[in-house]
């Protein structure tokens, strides 16, 4: 059984109740009655009912019936949401006109839902920017303790057998910082490991990603990684992650033997920590376009509640798959 059809099945095993805020988006209203069809999740779509449901009926998407469909415009309990939000914020300024208006806007309202306790995750993102998701998630929500740092990770699935695990690979940060510090990037590693860990089933070996192995090439830049490798394994002492390491002796066995004899990860490396944003993602399109691999993400890490981003490109099964992630990050 694959990695993802463990997810799956840990979903439908576990049931969790993720957002959609994006309710009346074609692709998600598509993906929503694949869900609900297959029982990967409970689904909570926001968005005019009478168009979501018009839509559902045209399309013959006859198991949107068994999702709980939310009208900002009409329904009730916008107000306790309002007043939830309104406490949370008022000490930043937040006024109560503010907060109703605020409440009105899918994207905070999935979050207020998450932090009510009326359900365990959010996917969004085919509409919106990844700026659009986090925002709230960071007012609403903020990030796990111990993190000061969101993170996007990509599972990725490749063809190299030989490579990280049976060619499964996590890469990170490939998605929300463009120039990570030293204390940042050791959190980004740490929490990738994470979700190696509780998503992926695997125990993870780190690999800092630089242009210097161990010391072959001197700079700033490399020093950071260095650094960040230093402070990552005070704050997760028994994580196996080394680091600087240039990606062929991370990966490859006989690459390591040479540039890295005694790295406990060189050559076995399952994750692999870019030192920046243009590297993690220039990187992953690399390997997914060249090699034919499946990237699957970006996952978002070190928010205290599970809410993913999507692709403004994605397509209906992309939304599928991070639904089952989603909702194993919430029984996580």
């Amino acid at each position: 059984m694959t990695i993802l059809e463990q997810m799956t099945e840990r979903a439908k095993k576990n049931p969790q109740r993720i957002v959609l805020p994006e309710g009346d988006e074609p692709r998600t209203l598509e993906a929503a009655n694949i869900i609900l069809r297959d029982g990967l999740a409970q689904l909570i779509l926001i968005g005019p009912k009478d168009k979501i449901l018009s839509m559902a009926a045209e399309k013959g998407y006859e198991y949107i019936s068994r999702a709980t469909i939310f009208d900002p415009a009409t329904d009730a309990k916008v107000q306790a949401y309002a007043n939830l939000l309104y406490e949370l914020r008022k000490a930043k300024g937040m006024t109560e006109e503010e907060a109703l208006k605020k409440a009105h806007d899918p994207l905070y309202l999935g979050c207020l839902m998450i932090k009510n306790g009326d359900a365990d995750g959010e996917l969004a993102g085919a509409r919106g920017t990844t700026a659009d998701t986090i925002r709230p998630a960071f007012q609403i929500l903020k990030t796990q303790p111990g993190c000061s740092i969101v993170s996007g990770a990509f599972l990725m699935f490749t063809k190299a057998t030989h490579l990280g695990e049976n060619g499964f690979l996590l890469f990170a940060d490939c998605a929300v910082n463009p120039n990570p510090d030293a204390q940042q990037l050791a959190e980004i590693a740490v929490s990738t490991a994470e979700t190696a860990r509780s998503i992926a089933g695997i125990e993870p070996r780190v690999a800092m990603l630089s242009f210097s192995t161990k010391g072959s090439a001197k700079h700033e830049l490399v020093d950071k990684v260095s650094e960040a490798t230093r402070i990552a394994k005070e704050l997760a002492p028994n994580l196996s992650i080394d680091g600087e390491l240039q990606a062929d002796a991370a990966l490859i066995a006989s690459v390591a033997a040479t540039k890295a004899p005694d790295s406990p990860v060189a050559g076995k490396a399952n994750v692999l920590v870019f030192p920046d944003l243009q590297a993690g993602n220039i990187g992953y399109k690399l390997v997914e376009r060249f090699s034919g691999a499946d990237a699957v993400g970006p996952i978002l890490q070190g928010i205290a509640a599970p809410v993913n981003d999507l692709s403004r490109g994605c397509k209906v099964q992309d939304i599928v798959q991070m639904v089952v992630i989603t909702a194993n990050q919430a029984i996580k």
